[in-house]
Order: C-alpha cells, then sequence, then structure tokens
C-alpha cells in the first residue's frame, strides 16, 4: 500500500534557515522538495567526493581478500583513512608498475652476466667500444658465418631460443653492420638492478601496511561518505527554498507521512520563527511515495522497483501482482527439485543475516516455494518424472491432466490476470477520479467476462447461457453502451462513441497479443523440463560400469548439468515474469508511475 502523506509549506525567516533545516535533519522524517536545483561548484566538489568513497568502499571487497591487507590496526577517523586510502592507492599502483618495469630489467640485464659497468666505461675510453645484441638462435647461427669473419663477436648468453651477444669495435670506426636487434649498453648489473626491485618491494611493504589500516577502516569511509552526503543535502534543501518579501522570507514545501504527524506538528509549532500549513495531497502535486507492505508483499517490493513506484493517490499493485508473479515464477521453472534449492539458498542468505540481502533472501525463498508446488503439480523432481512411480492414483492422474494442458493453462492464467487487472483498474481509476471515470474500463470488462463466460459454461454443461441467450446480449449491450458512450463523462456522446470504437479495436488486438504472451511460460517451462531429462540421460549413459566410479561420474554430470539449468532456467523464470507483470499486467491495471520516491531530509552518518 501507499502511505498516506501530509503536504506542509513552511514559511521561515531567513536568518533562522539555517538552524531549523539543521533541527528539521535532526527530525528526519520530512521530504523537502527540492525540484530545480543544480549542483553549484562547491556541492560538485561533494558529489565527486561522495562518488570516489564510494569506489574505495567497493574496493575494500576484493582487497580484504588479499592476506597482506588484513589484521590492520583503523585510523582515528574516516576522514584521515580516506587520505591515507587515496595516497595509499596512488603509490601502491606507481610502485606496481615501477616493479615490474625493474623486474623484467633485472631479467634481461642476468643475460649479461654479472659485469661491472666501469670497466666498459673504461674500455671506452681505452678506444674499445662494445657493441650489445640480441637474435634468435638460429639466426646467430647463420649470422656467425659472415659476422664472424668480419668482427670479433662474443656469444654471452642463450635463453628460450634468444641468443644474447657483444660485438667489438673502435672509437672512430663504423658500427659493425650486424643484422640483429640492438641493446642499449647496460648501465647497471643484474645485482644492483634486484636491489633497486628490494628497495621499491620494501617500499611498497609499507604502503601495504597502510593499506591494511585503510582496509579495517571501511566502516570509517563508510560514515564519513555519509557525512559529506548530509553535507549535500542540507546545502541543496537550503538552496532550494523560494525566497519572497524580497529574500526576507523562505518558503519550502514538504512531505512527510501521516503516521509521523503528531512530532512533526509539534516540531513546528514549537519554532516561533516557522509559519506552516498542513493539508492533504491532491492529484496535481508531486507528493512523494512510499511503500509500505506486509510480510508477504513486501520482498516483492525488489521486483517493482524495476520499473518504477506508483504515482500517489492510484492504487500500489505489489500486493496484487506478487502471487501472479510467485506462480509464473514456478511455472517457468516447473521443477519441485529446483523450487527446494532456490528456497535452501534464500533460507541460507537469510539465517546468514547477509548485508543488503534480507528481502532478496525472502523473495527467493518465496519464489522457491512457488516452484515446488507448481513442480509438485506437475509431477516433477530434478528431470524426473512422478507419473507411474507408485503414487496415488488420483495425483497420477492429475499429474498427467496438468502436463497434458500445460499450454491451455498458460493461457488461462493470462485470461485471469487480465480480467484481475481490469477489476483493478476500475477500482484504481475509481479511487483516483471517481467512479464514472471507470465506465470505459468497466463496460469492457463486462463484455469480455460475458464472452468468456458464454463460451465456457456451454463447456462444463451449463445449459441457459450462450452468446445467443437474452441475458448474454444484454449485457453485452450494457458493457457496449459503458464503452462506446460513457468512457468519458466530460465529451460529448457522439465524440465518445468515436473515441470508443478506436479503443474497441485496440482492446481487441491488445487483447490478443497480451493472452499469447503467457504462452512464454509453457515453452520455458518445456525447455527447462527437456533439458534436466537430457542431463540425467547423459549422466546414466555415459557413467562407467565401475562401481564407486559410476556414481562418482554420474554425480559430476549431473551437477554441473542441473547446476547450468538451474541457472540458466533462473534467469528466465525472473525475467519473463517481470515482462508479463510490466507491460501486461500494469497496462490492464492502469499502473501510473511516479517520478518521486519519499526521501526524508535526515542525517546519514552515525553520530
Amino acid at each position: 500500500m501507499i502511505v498516506k502523506m501530509n503536504k506542509y509549506t513552511l514559511v521561515l525567516y531567513h536568518k533562522a534557515q539555517e538552524e531549523f533545516l539543521a533541527r528539521l535533519q535532526e527530525l528526519g522524517v520530512v521530504d523537502i522538495t527540492t525540484a530545480g536545483w543544480e549542483p553549484n561548484e562547491k556541492e560538485r566538489e561533494v558529489l565527486g567526493q561522495i562518488e570516489a568513497h564510494k569506489a574505495a568502499t567497493e574496493s575494500f571487497t576484493a582487497l580484504k581478500k588479499n592476506p597482506a591487507y588484513q589484521g590492520g590496526e583503523p585510523f582515528a577517523s574516516g576522514e584521515e583513512a580516506y587520505e591515507q586510502y587515496v595516497a595509499a592507492s596512488s603509490h601502491l599502483e606507481s610502485l606496481g608498475v615501477q616493479i615490474a618495469k625493474a623486474t623484467k630489467e633485472a631479467e634481461e640485464l642476468a643475460m649479461w652476466g654479472d659485469f661491472t659497468p666501469s670497466t666498459i666505461e673504461q674500455l671506452a675510453r681505452e678506444g674499445i667500444v662494445l657493441y650489445f645484441y640480441s637474435c634468435y638462435t638460429n639466426e646467430f647461427v647463420q649470422g656467425m658465418k659472415v659476422w664472424g669473419e668480419q668482427y670479433t663477436v662474443e656469444p654471452i648468453a642463450e635463453h628460450n631460443g634468444t641468443t644474447y651477444f657483444v660485438a667489438v669495435g673502435r672509437q672512430g670506426e663504423p658500427a659493425p653492420q650486424i643484422d640483429a636487434q640492438p641493446v642499449r649498453t647496460p648501465k647497471l648489473n643484474a645485482s644492483e638492478k634486484y636491489a633497486e626491485v628490494k628497495a621499491l618491494e620494501a617500499e611498497k611493504a609499507e604502503w601495504d601496511k597502510v593499506m591494511a589500516r585503510c582496509v579495517a577502516s571501511q566502516e570509517l569511509i563508510a560514515d564519513h561518505a555519509n557525512g559529506l552526503k548530509d553535507e549535500l543535502q542540507f546545502s541543496q534543501v537550503s538552496r532550494c527554498g523560494d525566497k519572497e518579501a524580497e529574500g526576507k522570507l523562505i518558503v519550502l514545501q514538504g512531505w512527510a507521512p501521516e503516521e509521523n504527524a503528531a512530532e512533526v506538528d509539534a516540531m513546528l509549532e514549537a519554532e516561533g520563527d516557522v509559519i506552516f500549513v498542513k493539508e492533504k495531497p491532491t492529484m496535481e502535486d508531486d507528493t512523494p511515495v512510499k511503500l509500505k507492505n506486509g510480510w508477504f508483499a513486501k520482498p516483492f517490493e525488489f521486483v517493482g522497483d524495476f520499473y518504477a513506484v506508483p504515482k500517489y493517490g492510484t492504487m500500489d499493485l505489489t500486493r496484487y501482482f506478487a502471487p501472479f508473479y510467485m506462480l509464473f515464477f514456478g511455472f517457468c521453472i516447473g521443477d519441485a527439485g529446483y523450487g527446494a534449492t532456490f528456497f535452501l539458498i534464500g533460507l541460507f542468505m537469510y539465517l546468514k543475516k547477509m548485508k543488503g540481502m534480507g528481502l532478496i533472501s525472502q523473495l527467493v525463498m518465496w519464489l522457491g516455494l512457488g516452484s515446488v508446488l507448481f513442480g509438485l503439480l506437475v509431477g516433477n523432481v530434478y528431470g524426473v518424472s512422478l507419473i507411474g512411480k507408485g503414487v496415488p492414483e488420483w495425483y497420477d492422474n492429475a499429474m498427467q491432466t496438468i502436463n497434458d494442458q500445460l499450454f491451455y493453462i498458460a493461457l488461462g492464467c493470462g485470461i485471469v490476470q487480465i480480467i484481475f487487472a481490469l477489476v483493478l483498474n476500475v477500482i484504481n481509476t475509481t479511487i483516483a477520479y471517481g467512479f464514472k471515470y471507470s465506465f470505459g474500463t468497466l463496460g469492457w470488462l463486462i463484455i469480455l467476462v460475458d464472452c468468456l463466460l458464454a463460451f465456457l459454461l456451454p463447456m462444463v454443461g451449463v445449459e441457459g447461457f450462450g452468446f445467443s441467450s437474452p441475458l448474454c446480449l444484454g449485457i453485452l449491450g450494457v458493457g457496449a453502451v459503458l464503452m462506446l458512450l460513457l468512457n468519458n463523462p466530460n465529451r460529448n456522446p457522439l465524440v465518445n462513441f468515436g473515441s470508443g470504437l478506436w479503443d474497441t479495436y485496440n482492446n481487441l488486438t491488445g487483447l490478443l497479443g497480451d493472452v499469447l504472451s503467457y504462452v512464454r511460460l509453457f515453452a520455458i517451462s518445456l525447455s527447462g523440463g527437456a533439458l534436466a531429462v537430457v542431463f540425467n540421460d547423459l549422466a546414466g549413459s555415459l557413467a562407467p560400469d565401475t562401481p564407486g566410479l559410476r556414481q562418482l561420474v554420474m554425480f559430476l554430470i549431473l551437477a554441473f548439468g542441473h547446476g547450468i539449468n538451474i541457472f540458466m532456467s533462473a534467469i528466465g523464470a525472473f525475467v519473463h515474469p517481470m515482462r508479463l507483470t510490466f507491460i501486461e499486467f500494469y497496462k490492464n491495471a492502469g499502473f501510473e508511475a511516479s517520478t518521486r520516491i519519499y526521501t526524508p531530509f535526515r542525517k546519514q552518518k552515525q553520530n
């Protein structure tokens, strides 16, 4: 359900604004309208810091797995911890590059042996120049047939098919004409370079200790980020009031749940410099939306949030689509074993109290239960059919019938949900605008139900009500009048008639497409069930006959195959019922989306 809100118009003296907003932020239940807010330079800087803090906090998930960053002592404050994190991140990244580069250079120098660079310089002063080269060993062997006759060439080392060698020349003479890769004359030997690597690694170890302290200060950094959010929100609210009386009066618009009316009123009445007016929101107001659902529907708000929250003053459809979504998810999975797996995963997440996963774990458990129930209806448990497996005869016959009629059951689910959505549309329109504005939808609903009964009742042996019966035709006439002539009470009946004809065409064509969309439930269920059977057959046919080994191979094939199938089935079972909810159900229920979620002006930083 949508929580009822009160609309507050606040008028305050400009000099009292800062102190008043501080007390209002402490109260933490009033949503202040900030429409049209554009961040200034300082606010953009704070936004950047908030994003940087968020990135730092997210990086700790991976850093905590590194043994080098465990067991650190937290810093004294979140601000200091964040500053040290920025410095440590920068130095560690730079040192990582330097160490990698120096290590590579040391490995290259090691090819030339443990020489003394001063000796090369001494030879150069005496007129002897050493030229350093490298090439593939086979090319060196071929080249030496020519180079060895013209120059003094000495191989130094051979590594991974590459030969490193030196050619001797004299000052003032042209460099040897050798077709090989020239190498820069080394200024250090390998020992000196490895010493440089060791020094860099020692410096990195010190910064690793700093990063370990940063990881230990994760909560402090998150709390400091919340403080920045409070600062930004305060600045945003303080700049969004309308200035009146030459800027001496500030007018703010706020919203608070009716359940908090007593504490909000008491706080405002105690303010000597504030005048406030409390009133009920209208459909024209941009009222923030807060949802409040019970133990069953609450987890399904996670699904609804993928689309939008409902507009204030209309109906929250969460509790109404939740049973259908649970049923459709189970339809797509179609396996009680898979459903039990989902339920156990959700239960594990719930019992472990994983951070931020409370509602998701409950949702997974509900969806798992839906899958178990539907899997038992069709008689599938990890790809094994229960039909003909010694179950009671009535249950065996029921499973057989359901499996034979699964295609029509999917279509039937669509028809039921669409009719239910139209009923909600009538109620929703009546609540929001008045009963007379629902006549068009009510007429279409009457026609749809009347035709459905005229089609189904004779099939089940009920006589006297068919398409040619007077009662059926009379009901059709009532529905036609409502849909064609009274669809909008503010328009001329002739205009309504033309609009009604167009709506009739859209309804008829839309209904066919909407109902056929539910065939996807049957298709997804069929594909997942077929794959489960395939993996079971593979496990039985590919496993060797050797006792012990056979069971092991079968287990591995079943675990791998069913694991993949559960993952793929879960994706389809989550997405496709969501599509049916947001497109078919929301459309027929007349869902109106809100652009604003209730966001109270409150402190996030823990004191």
